[in-house]
Protein backbone atom coordinates (compact mmCIF):
# COMPACT_ATOMS: atom_id res chain seq x y z
CA UNK A 1 0.00 0.00 0.00
CA UNK A 2 1.33 3.42 -0.94
CA UNK A 3 0.52 6.50 1.70
CA UNK A 4 0.67 10.27 1.14
CA UNK A 5 2.58 12.02 3.11
CA UNK A 6 1.59 15.84 4.13
CA UNK A 7 3.65 18.54 6.07
CA UNK A 8 1.86 21.65 6.80
CA UNK A 9 4.17 24.47 7.09
CA UNK A 10 3.60 26.55 10.41
CA UNK A 11 5.22 29.37 12.76
CA UNK A 12 6.47 27.76 16.29
CA UNK A 13 4.39 30.10 18.22
CA UNK A 14 0.65 28.72 15.59
CA UNK A 15 2.42 24.97 15.65
CA UNK A 16 0.06 24.50 18.93
CA UNK A 17 -3.13 25.49 17.48
CA UNK A 18 -2.63 23.75 14.41
CA UNK A 19 -2.01 20.48 16.19
CA UNK A 20 -5.15 20.68 17.97
CA UNK A 21 -7.18 21.20 14.44
CA UNK A 22 -5.78 18.79 12.94
CA UNK A 23 -6.61 16.51 16.05
CA UNK A 24 -10.34 17.91 15.98
CA UNK A 25 -10.34 16.84 12.17
CA UNK A 26 -9.31 13.53 12.84
CA UNK A 27 -6.11 13.26 12.29
CA UNK A 28 -3.91 10.88 14.44
CA UNK A 29 -0.54 9.97 14.49
CA UNK A 30 0.91 13.74 13.98
CA UNK A 31 4.58 14.39 13.65
CA UNK A 32 5.87 17.88 14.98
CA UNK A 33 9.18 18.84 13.40
CA UNK A 34 10.72 22.33 14.88
CA UNK A 35 13.65 24.45 14.46
CA UNK A 36 13.40 24.70 18.48
CA UNK A 37 13.11 21.05 19.59
CA UNK A 38 16.06 20.19 17.15
CA UNK A 39 18.51 23.05 19.14
CA UNK A 40 17.30 21.62 22.33
CA UNK A 41 18.56 17.83 21.52
CA UNK A 42 21.74 19.22 20.22
CA UNK A 43 21.85 21.28 23.84
CA UNK A 44 21.17 18.24 25.94
CA UNK A 45 23.24 15.25 24.22
CA UNK A 46 26.14 17.59 23.34
CA UNK A 47 28.40 15.10 24.83
CA UNK A 48 28.13 12.97 22.06
CA UNK A 49 29.41 14.60 19.28
CA UNK A 50 32.45 17.60 18.42
CA UNK A 51 30.34 19.17 15.76
CA UNK A 52 27.02 19.09 13.98
CA UNK A 53 27.04 18.82 9.89
CA UNK A 54 26.24 22.09 8.41
CA UNK A 55 24.16 20.08 5.65
CA UNK A 56 21.79 18.59 9.08
CA UNK A 57 21.69 21.92 10.63
CA UNK A 58 20.45 23.84 7.23
CA UNK A 59 17.38 20.59 7.30
CA UNK A 60 15.98 22.19 10.44
CA UNK A 61 16.53 25.78 10.05
CA UNK A 62 13.61 27.97 10.27
CA UNK A 63 11.59 24.79 10.34
CA UNK A 64 8.21 24.23 12.01
CA UNK A 65 6.09 22.03 10.45
CA UNK A 66 3.60 18.94 11.13
CA UNK A 67 3.45 15.97 9.14
CA UNK A 68 0.69 13.58 8.77
CA UNK A 69 0.43 10.34 6.66
CA UNK A 70 -3.18 9.18 4.83
CA UNK A 71 -3.47 6.13 2.99
CA UNK A 72 -3.10 6.58 -0.88
CA UNK A 73 -6.77 5.70 -1.71
CA UNK A 74 -9.83 7.78 -2.86
CA UNK A 75 -10.91 7.81 0.77
CA UNK A 76 -7.71 8.94 2.30
CA UNK A 77 -6.98 12.05 -0.50
CA UNK A 78 -10.56 12.56 0.68
CA UNK A 79 -9.63 12.67 4.08
CA UNK A 80 -6.56 15.16 3.24
CA UNK A 81 -8.81 17.46 1.48
CA UNK A 82 -10.85 17.61 4.37
CA UNK A 83 -7.74 18.85 6.39
CA UNK A 84 -6.53 21.21 3.88
CA UNK A 85 -10.16 22.93 3.93
CA UNK A 86 -10.33 22.94 7.52
CA UNK A 87 -6.92 24.55 8.53
CA UNK A 88 -7.03 26.90 5.26
CA UNK A 89 -3.20 25.66 4.84
CA UNK A 90 -1.95 23.71 1.31
CA UNK A 91 0.52 20.89 2.40
CA UNK A 92 3.69 19.47 0.59
CA UNK A 93 2.76 16.04 -0.30
CA UNK A 94 4.85 12.90 -1.27
CA UNK A 95 3.94 9.15 -1.61
CA UNK A 96 5.71 6.73 0.87
CA UNK A 97 5.47 3.28 0.40
CA UNK A 98 3.82 1.24 3.05
CA UNK A 99 7.33 -0.59 4.30
CA UNK A 100 8.53 2.65 4.75
CA UNK A 101 5.99 4.07 6.69
CA UNK A 102 5.39 1.45 9.45
CA UNK A 103 8.30 2.10 11.09
CA UNK A 104 10.00 5.54 9.70
CA UNK A 105 7.84 7.26 11.63
CA UNK A 106 9.55 6.17 14.80
CA UNK A 107 12.49 7.95 14.21
CA UNK A 108 10.56 11.81 15.11
CA UNK A 109 10.03 10.26 18.71
CA UNK A 110 13.26 10.08 20.87
CA UNK A 111 13.94 9.95 24.69
CA UNK A 112 12.91 13.24 26.19
CA UNK A 113 14.69 15.28 29.39
CA UNK A 114 12.41 16.63 31.79
CA UNK A 115 13.71 18.68 34.29
CA UNK A 116 16.50 17.37 36.60
CA UNK A 117 15.12 13.75 37.27
CA UNK A 118 13.33 12.02 34.73
CA UNK A 119 13.70 10.76 31.04
CA UNK A 120 10.65 10.24 28.61
CA UNK A 121 11.54 7.02 26.65
CA UNK A 122 9.83 5.51 23.71
CA UNK A 123 8.26 1.86 24.28
CA UNK A 124 10.08 0.01 21.56
CA UNK A 125 13.75 2.33 22.86
CA UNK A 126 15.91 0.46 25.20
CA UNK A 127 16.33 1.61 28.73
CA UNK A 128 19.66 2.91 29.26
CA UNK A 129 21.98 0.63 31.73
CA UNK A 130 22.34 2.32 35.34
CA UNK A 131 20.41 5.32 33.99
CA UNK A 132 20.89 8.79 36.10
CA UNK A 133 17.14 9.70 35.78
CA UNK A 134 14.24 7.96 36.45
CA UNK A 135 12.90 6.57 33.15
CA UNK A 136 9.02 7.31 32.00
CA UNK A 137 7.87 4.87 29.37
CA UNK A 138 5.10 6.29 27.00
CA UNK A 139 4.21 5.87 23.90
CA UNK A 140 5.19 9.03 22.65
CA UNK A 141 2.10 9.01 19.66
CA UNK A 142 -0.36 9.29 23.08
CA UNK A 143 1.55 11.44 25.46
CA UNK A 144 3.06 14.45 23.11
CA UNK A 145 1.46 13.57 19.69
CA UNK A 146 -0.64 16.50 19.51
CA UNK A 147 1.19 19.26 20.12
CA UNK A 148 1.76 20.05 23.48
CA UNK A 149 5.39 18.86 23.36
CA UNK A 150 7.17 21.90 24.47
CA UNK A 151 3.91 23.08 26.81
CA UNK A 152 3.76 19.98 28.55
CA UNK A 153 7.44 19.56 29.36
CA UNK A 154 7.62 23.05 30.54
CA UNK A 155 4.90 22.27 33.10
CA UNK A 156 6.56 18.97 34.15
CA UNK A 157 9.37 21.03 35.17
CA UNK A 158 7.59 23.63 36.85
CA UNK A 159 5.67 20.45 39.15
CA UNK A 160 9.11 19.18 39.58
CA UNK A 161 10.01 21.77 41.26
CA UNK A 162 7.05 22.65 42.72
CA UNK A 163 6.03 19.45 44.28
CA UNK A 164 8.77 18.91 47.35
CA UNK A 165 6.92 16.06 49.35
CA UNK A 166 3.70 14.99 51.15
CA UNK A 167 1.46 17.14 48.46
CA UNK A 168 -1.94 15.83 47.03
CA UNK A 169 -2.30 16.69 43.24
CA UNK A 170 -5.08 16.61 40.85
CA UNK A 171 -4.59 16.56 37.23
CA UNK A 172 -7.73 17.91 34.99
CA UNK A 173 -8.04 16.99 32.02
CA UNK A 174 -5.72 14.18 32.00
CA UNK A 175 -5.37 12.65 28.60
CA UNK A 176 -2.77 10.07 28.13
CA UNK A 177 -2.18 10.76 31.95
CA UNK A 178 1.68 11.84 30.92
CA UNK A 179 1.50 14.60 33.27
CA UNK A 180 -0.12 12.37 35.91
CA UNK A 181 2.34 9.69 35.70
CA UNK A 182 5.08 11.26 35.40
CA UNK A 183 4.44 13.23 39.20
CA UNK A 184 3.63 9.50 40.93
CA UNK A 185 6.99 7.86 39.06
CA UNK A 186 8.93 10.68 41.18
CA UNK A 187 7.73 9.63 44.02
CA UNK A 188 7.41 12.64 45.92
CA UNK A 189 3.35 13.57 45.95
CA UNK A 190 1.37 11.56 48.26
CA UNK A 191 -1.49 11.29 46.16
CA UNK A 192 -2.44 11.97 42.47
CA UNK A 193 -5.66 12.70 41.21
CA UNK A 194 -6.54 12.10 37.41
CA UNK A 195 -9.27 13.03 35.92
CA UNK A 196 -11.01 13.65 31.99
CA UNK A 197 -14.80 13.07 30.84
CA UNK A 198 -13.49 10.84 28.21
CA UNK A 199 -13.54 7.11 29.21
CA UNK A 200 -10.88 6.18 26.12
CA UNK A 201 -8.51 8.63 27.23
CA UNK A 202 -9.00 7.57 31.25
CA UNK A 203 -8.37 3.75 29.56
CA UNK A 204 -4.85 4.94 27.80
CA UNK A 205 -4.23 6.83 30.61
CA UNK A 206 -4.91 3.84 33.17
CA UNK A 207 -2.78 1.72 30.36
CA UNK A 208 0.42 3.95 30.94
CA UNK A 209 0.44 4.26 34.31
CA UNK A 210 0.10 0.25 34.70
CA UNK A 211 3.40 0.08 32.35
CA UNK A 212 4.91 2.23 34.64
CA UNK A 213 4.15 0.79 38.09
CA UNK A 214 2.59 4.31 38.77
CA UNK A 215 -0.06 5.03 41.37
CA UNK A 216 -2.52 7.36 40.14
CA UNK A 217 -6.55 7.20 40.90
CA UNK A 218 -8.72 7.53 37.67
CA UNK A 219 -11.56 9.22 37.97
CA UNK A 220 -14.41 10.49 35.27
CA UNK A 221 -14.89 13.58 36.27
CA UNK A 222 -16.18 16.73 34.03
CA UNK A 223 -12.86 19.28 35.89
CA UNK A 224 -14.68 19.35 39.93
CA UNK A 225 -17.54 17.48 39.47
CA UNK A 226 -17.04 14.11 40.89
CA UNK A 227 -14.34 15.52 43.48
CA UNK A 228 -16.88 17.51 45.89
CA UNK A 229 -15.01 17.48 49.46
CA UNK A 230 -12.06 16.86 48.27
CA UNK A 231 -8.91 19.39 48.74
CA UNK A 232 -5.63 19.35 46.83
CA UNK A 233 -2.03 20.91 47.07
CA UNK A 234 -1.43 21.47 43.40
CA UNK A 235 -3.92 21.57 40.67
CA UNK A 236 -2.53 21.40 37.54
CA UNK A 237 -4.57 21.53 33.96
CA UNK A 238 -4.18 21.81 30.15
CA UNK A 239 -7.23 22.74 29.47
CA UNK A 240 -9.64 23.27 26.24
CA UNK A 241 -8.25 26.90 24.63
CA UNK A 242 -8.82 26.61 20.96
CA UNK A 243 -11.18 30.05 19.93
CA UNK A 244 -13.91 30.18 17.95
CA UNK A 245 -12.09 31.94 15.52
CA UNK A 246 -9.74 29.07 15.33
CA UNK A 247 -12.77 26.79 14.47
CA UNK A 248 -13.86 28.54 11.78
CA UNK A 249 -13.59 26.58 8.52
CA UNK A 250 -14.02 23.15 10.47
CA UNK A 251 -16.37 20.08 9.03
CA UNK A 252 -19.73 20.81 10.37
CA UNK A 253 -19.47 16.65 11.69
CA UNK A 254 -16.51 17.73 13.70
CA UNK A 255 -18.24 19.78 16.33
CA UNK A 256 -20.53 17.28 16.96
CA UNK A 257 -17.97 14.82 17.68
CA UNK A 258 -16.19 14.17 21.36
CA UNK A 259 -13.30 16.31 19.81
CA UNK A 260 -15.43 19.20 20.81
CA UNK A 261 -13.94 19.28 24.04
CA UNK A 262 -10.89 20.99 22.18
CA UNK A 263 -12.45 24.02 22.34
CA UNK A 264 -12.58 26.76 24.71
CA UNK A 265 -15.80 28.92 23.62
CA UNK A 266 -15.71 31.84 21.82
CA UNK A 267 -12.27 33.39 22.86
CA UNK A 268 -10.35 30.14 24.22
CA UNK A 269 -11.49 30.71 27.94
CA UNK A 270 -13.97 29.28 28.79
CA UNK A 271 -12.30 26.52 30.77
CA UNK A 272 -9.60 28.86 32.10
CA UNK A 273 -12.87 31.19 33.75
CA UNK A 274 -14.94 27.89 35.46
CA UNK A 275 -11.35 26.04 36.88
CA UNK A 276 -10.05 29.19 38.27
CA UNK A 277 -13.47 30.17 40.09
CA UNK A 278 -14.28 26.80 41.01
CA UNK A 279 -10.61 25.53 42.41
CA UNK A 280 -10.61 27.64 45.75
CA UNK A 281 -12.89 25.27 47.15
CA UNK A 282 -10.68 22.65 46.25
CA UNK A 283 -7.24 24.44 46.67
CA UNK A 284 -5.41 23.94 50.69
CA UNK A 285 -4.66 27.22 51.60
CA UNK A 286 -1.51 27.86 49.86
CA UNK A 287 -2.38 25.42 47.22
CA UNK A 288 -1.12 26.21 43.57
CA UNK A 289 -2.65 26.37 40.28
CA UNK A 290 -0.84 25.46 37.15
CA UNK A 291 -2.42 25.91 33.77
CA UNK A 292 -0.88 25.43 30.15
CA UNK A 293 -2.00 28.15 27.98
CA UNK A 294 -1.99 29.16 24.17
CA UNK A 295 0.78 31.15 23.20
CA UNK A 296 -1.62 34.42 22.99
CA UNK A 297 -3.19 34.28 26.37
CA UNK A 298 -0.84 34.56 29.08
CA UNK A 299 -1.90 38.20 30.32
CA UNK A 300 -5.86 36.85 29.93
CA UNK A 301 -5.40 33.57 32.31
CA UNK A 302 -3.36 35.56 34.37
CA UNK A 303 -5.91 37.98 35.16
CA UNK A 304 -8.22 35.06 35.99
CA UNK A 305 -6.07 33.16 37.73
CA UNK A 306 -5.12 37.04 39.88
CA UNK A 307 -8.81 37.46 40.50
CA UNK A 308 -9.53 34.07 42.14
CA UNK A 309 -6.24 32.42 43.58
CA UNK A 310 -3.08 34.69 44.02
CA UNK A 311 -0.28 36.78 42.48
CA UNK A 312 0.52 34.93 39.05
CA UNK A 313 3.29 33.97 37.59
CA UNK A 314 4.51 32.91 34.16
CA UNK A 315 6.77 30.36 32.10
CA UNK A 316 8.40 30.38 29.06
CA UNK A 317 8.47 27.53 26.68
CA UNK A 318 12.56 27.32 24.32
CA UNK A 319 10.79 29.68 21.60
CA UNK A 320 10.39 32.30 24.64
CA UNK A 321 6.05 32.19 24.38
CA UNK A 322 4.28 32.48 27.08
CA UNK A 323 3.06 28.60 27.91
CA UNK A 324 2.72 28.46 31.75
CA UNK A 325 0.85 30.76 34.34
CA UNK A 326 0.19 29.91 37.34
CA UNK A 327 -0.13 31.02 40.81
CA UNK A 328 -0.77 30.19 44.94
CA UNK A 329 -3.64 30.68 47.23
CA UNK A 330 -3.43 33.67 48.78
CA UNK A 331 0.45 34.53 47.80
CA UNK A 332 3.05 34.23 44.91
CA UNK A 333 4.54 30.47 43.87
Amino acid sequence: MQWIEAAFRSSPGDIDALCERLTALGAEGLVIEDEADFRRFLEQNRQYWDYVDEELESRYRGVSRVKLYVEDTPEGRAQLAAFTDGTGLEPECRTVADEDWAESWKQYYKPIEIGERLLILPSWEPIPKAPERLVLRLDPGLAFGTGGHETTSLCMEALDERVTGGERVLDIGTGSGAIAVSLAKLGRPAQVTAVDVSDRALEIARQNAERNGAAVEFVKSDCFSALKGRKYDMIVSNPPYISEDEMRGLMPEVTREPELALFGGADGLDFYRRISREAPEYLNEGGCLLFEIGWLQKDAVSALVKAHIGEPFALRDYGQNWRVVGAKKEGAC
